[in-house]
């Protein structure tokens, strides 16, 4: 699996609060989106991989904020996979608007199977730190 993976989203009106600041949830939207395109872009949909009994869930997310980001603005989504490893996976995202560091986030992803076990990752998922 490759480690890196980056896309740009306009911000749109309803992830805006009363402030017109893009609400602090809508941040954790951004780093799923960037965990399932960057799933596609190897050639794997979310889909296929629980129709196939691998299910990977959040269990640990967190977001530091710098900036605020507006409606309309562009922004860019980068993720990092830092180590996919055993039944965990774990990532780092940036979210950037013309250079400047508005957000940064991680995450540690589990493996589970339907009944909700632990299981190992799928081979073509793992890396090594």
């Amino acid at each position: 699996m490759s480690r890196d993976y980056q896309f740009s989203l306009e911000v749109r009106y309803y992830e805006t609060d009363a402030q017109g600041v893009v609400h602090h949830a809508n941040y954790f939207k951004y780093f799923e989106i960037a965990r399932v395109e960057h799933l596609r872009t190897i050639g794997h949909e979310y889909a296929e991989l629980e129709r196939d009994g691998v299910l990977l869930v959040v269990n640990k997310i967190a977001c530091t904020y710098r900036l605020p980001a507006r409606f309309g603005d562009t922004l860019r989504i980068s993720i990092h996979t830092k180590r996919a490893r055993g039944a965990r996976i774990d990532h780092e995202y940036q979210v950037h608007r013309d250079g400047d560091l508005l957000a940064e986030g991680t995450s540690t992803i589990a493996c589970i199977d339907r009944e909700g076990h632990v299981q190992r990752l799928p081979e073509y998922l793992l890396i090594d730190a």
